[in-house]
């Protein structure tokens, strides 16, 4: 029976609001009931599934137990035994809020998933335990209801970022056990930005984008949902990705005319003032009428001082606006 049968206003979660809460497949929580007695205390009425806090908090122990390494079995036993935290005291009539208290949660800083996220939005928790689960379909499905609902930047900034960065702070604090995570992670998330993209731009003169990484540096990540950003804004885009050698940046650049160049640096050993300058003071055109790229250094690998002849636009938002406001707009047929 789908989700969409059950009656609405008996009380509780169905199975698949729940299991957009947790970041998991509404599967996951059905086999979690069939093999381990994870299900809900009570029904309400028939095969009618209704999950109540309780229930809840008892999954996101399962959630925060396997994210772990602990095997299911056991973890299912754990979370069985382990009593959920009492509710607060009543509080007298007279001292309730106007508002309406939010529902019972695991604590905002751990997301339930061994990850550090603050106060992160609830899209951002789901997706982290999706992929702490390794849950690929899951993991899909949030990133792209994700992007759909709040659009690339924003959904890049306030949800995809946090989780790629609590990630790797889980990594670098437990050993490297959460290595298979990051890269996991990672490959989804380019995924989802290549499924979400528009159609490629046609090229238009003097209005490309050159996009790469500097010589040594393979994080491309920022670098596709830039691109993704642009192709949204009819703005035509050339995407070298990881790695590109001076003599193939240089030719590229020959090659194209773009009217910016964006590049890449993740460290500051990959981060090459020498070679941003170069670029940045490359010419071409008829003379008298010489055009040159406009350069920008992105990454945390450019600390510091933008190089000579190089802008350094904070953030994915930022540079975008830059780069808008710099590519002209495709002239309207007849004129």
């Amino acid at each position: 029976m789908s989700e969409s049968t059950e009656p609405a206003g008996t009380g509780g979660l169905t199975t698949g609001e729940v299991a957009r809460r947790l970041g998991v497949a509404p599967t996951t929580v059905r086999t979690w009931d069939q093999r381990y007695g994870l299900g809900p205390d009570r029904h309400t009425g028939g095969r009618h599934r209704r999950w109540t806090p309780a229930d809840v908090a008892r999954l996101e122990r399962m959630c925060a137990l396997t994210a772990t390494g602990i095997p299911p079995a056991e973890a299912a036993r754990l979370a069985r035994e382990t009593p959920a935290p009492a509710p607060a005291p009543a509080a007298p009539p007279s001292a309730l809020p106007r508002r309406a208290p939010a529902p019972a949660a695991a604590p905002a800083s751990r997301a339930g998933s061994g990850l550090r996220l603050g106060d992160a939005r609830q899209e951002c928790k789901g997706i982290a335990r999706a992929a702490l689960r390794l849950d690929a379909a899951a993991l899909d499905r949030l990133l792209l209801d994700a992007i759909r609902e709040h659009g690339l930047v924003a959904a890049w900034t306030e949800l995809i970022v946090p989780t790629l960065q609590a990630v790797g702070r889980k990594w670098e604090s437990s050993g490297e056990r959460y290595v298979e995570v990051e890269h996991f992670l990672s490959w989804h998330v380019s995924g989802a930005l290549r499924r979400a993209a528009p159609d490629t731009v046609p090229d238009r003169p003097g209005a490309t984008v050159v996009l790469a990484c500097v010589p040594g540096e393979n994080h491309t990540l920022a670098l596709e949902v830039l691109s993704a950003a642009l192709a949204e804004r009819g703005i035509p885009v050339r995407m070298f990705g990881g790695a590109l050698p001076v003599e193939s940046l240089l030719a590229a650049v020959r090659r194209t005319g773009p009217a910016a160049v964006a590049l890449w640096a993740q460290s500051r050993a990959t981060a090459s003032r020498p070679l941003a300058q170069h670029v940045a003071s490359m010419e071409w055109g008829v003379r008298g009428a010489r055009r040159s790229p406009l350069v920008l250094t992105l990454g945390p690998g450019w600390s510091g001082r933008p190089a000579p002849g190089t802008a350094r636009p904070r953030g994915l938002a930022e540079t975008v606006t830059a780069l808008e406001g710099l590519a002209p707009t495709e002239p309207t047929v007849g004129t």
